[in-house]
């Protein structure tokens, strides 16, 4: 039976811990499905250290852009994150700067993919980032990816059927449809 589940939350406060427990309670062998693009060394360090706290009965899947492309049907799958997945359609490596998708465009691309991707039916486990909580930023570019990710971020918790904010640590059920 087909389920989405959203957490949400600011940085380190235990989104990603909070979906792969949740994952190995529902399953013996979850999907990991990361959608990072390794910019630096450090960024490379952060996902070693992801990738050592779980265990071998981890499927891991990594993909940057098009989710759907794996067949993930009958199976428990956390995506993460969104915020990196919405960077990969928002700073393209192939364009220059001023070729940029506008906000629209990549909003538009990325609802078409999540739509095809959890149309499978799985259990679909999203991690992302409130990025919006804080001031607005004086920089353009940051406010048209917070306004991005911002609006993706509600289409997803509009097609969810469970979404958690974490706060230091602490699971808060913001949504839950009845069983």
């Amino acid at each position: 039976m087909r389920k989405i589940i959203l957490i949400t939350g600011g940085q380190r406060s235990g989104k990603s811990q909070q979906a792969e427990r949740l994952a190995l309670s529902l399953s013996d062998n979850p999907v990991y499905l990361a959608t990072a693009h390794i910019w630096d060394e450090e960024f490379r360090q952060r996902v070693i250290m992801h990738q050592q706290r779980r265990g071998p009965q981890w499927t891991n899947i990594e993909e940057e852009k098009q989710l759907s492309r794996h067949d993930v049907t009958g199976r428990v799958v956390v995506i993460d994150c969104i915020t990196l997945w919405c960077t990969n359609y928002f700073f393209s490596r192939e364009k220059a700067e001023w070729e940029q998708p506008s906000v629209d465009d990549a909003l538009e691309c990325l609802k078409a993919e999540f739509d095809k991707f959890t149309s499978q039916d799985a259990t679909f486990i999203f991690v992302t980032n409130e990025i919006g909580s804080g001031g607005v930023s004086e920089n353009a570019i940051q406010r048209r990816f917070t306004d991005l990710e911002g609006w993706m971020n509600q289409y997803v918790a509009s097609k969810a059927d469970e979404v958690i904010l974490m706060v230091s640590g602490i699971p808060v059920n913001i949504k839950k449809l009845k069983d």
